[in-house]
């Protein structure tokens, strides 16, 4: 199994709160699995080529106004799906911690890919689209919905976990809840160490670090944007006891610093920074 790390939307430029990392563009950090059985499995989306092409329509003037997004195609997971040889058709699976606009757009892009999400997450969506945070184009070609109960899982390192239908246990759902109604992380066997993609449960580094920091930037964007406070800070509380008791079996990374991106990246320049 192989994981590709992608940056599918750049957003406004950021700062880090401290000495070392250069000022970045935020991201939006997707991963491409190529699976042995299963065909290509996406997690997360970012934007679309219709965002790109139409921002106002599919996002909104305001969320792009907030957001300041490249709008570049050749950021979108299909234009790097087709990049590294394959087709669009190849993607089978797409995984999303939510339906929020800059990780639902390129949904539309992958017609026929069972599209997996916490069903209280779906039911969101469709009761409070159109608005700023959920926009029903990104879901009009009426996806292939798969969705979950978070009640039926396992355990997984004090997590609960969810078997995702028709994948291989290599890649589960993890729910991180408090951001929108039903978030998850989504957890990647890699050899002998998982990758848990936390989605918007936390925006910045330092937020499950030691110091517990938080980005005066990003910090605006999630206490906006989340729908249970008191859940999503207990939530990155246990992501931070996670790291604690088990970093070296679990890595984490959120949707949108792109310092932690550029640790898996080639020429990304932060490997050797003290992100914790």
């Amino acid at each position: 199994m192989k994981i590709h790390h992608l940056n599918c939307g750049s957003l406004r430029t950021i700062e880090a709160t401290y000495a070392g990392p250069q000022p970045a563009p935020a991201v939006n950090h997707c991963l491409l699995i190529e699976t042995p059985a299963d065909g290509l499995v996406l997690v997360e989306t970012g934007l679309g080529l219709g965002d790109v092409r139409d921002p106002a329509g599919t996002l909104g003037a305001d969320w792009v106004g907030m957001a300041e997004p490249a709008l570049d195609e050749e950021e979108t997971a299909l234009r790097q799906v087709a990049r590294l040889g394959y087709d669009p058709s190849d993607v089978r699976h797409i995984l999303v911690t939510h339906l929020d606009v800059d990780h639902s757009g390129g949904l539309p892009d992958f017609p026929g890919a069972h599209v997996h999400v916490l069903a209280s997450e779906l039911d969101a969506a469709r009761a409070e689209a159109p608005s700023f945070r959920y926009r029903a184009a990104h879901w009009a070609h009426e996806p292939r919905w798969v969705t979950y109960d978070p009640e039926s899982g396992e355990d997984w390192f004090g997590f609960t976990a969810l078997q995702p239908k028709g994948l291989g246990p290599e890649i589960r759902l993890v729910p991180l809840g408090g951001h929108t109604a039903g978030h998850t992380g989504i957890a990647v066997r890699d050899g002998d160490q998982w990758l848990l993609h936390c989605g918007d449960a936390y925006y910045y580094h330092r937020e499950v670090g030691p110091l517990t920091e938080t980005h005066p930037l990003l910090d605006v964007v999630q206490t906006s944007s989340q729908v249970h406070r008191d859940l999503r800070i207990g939530t990155r509380a246990r992501l931070r006891e996670l790291l604690r008791d088990h970093g070296d079996q679990v890595e984490t990374f959120s949707a949108h610093d792109p310092w932690e991106l550029a640790r898996y990246t080639a020429g990304g320049g932060a490997g050797a920074l003290p992100l914790r």
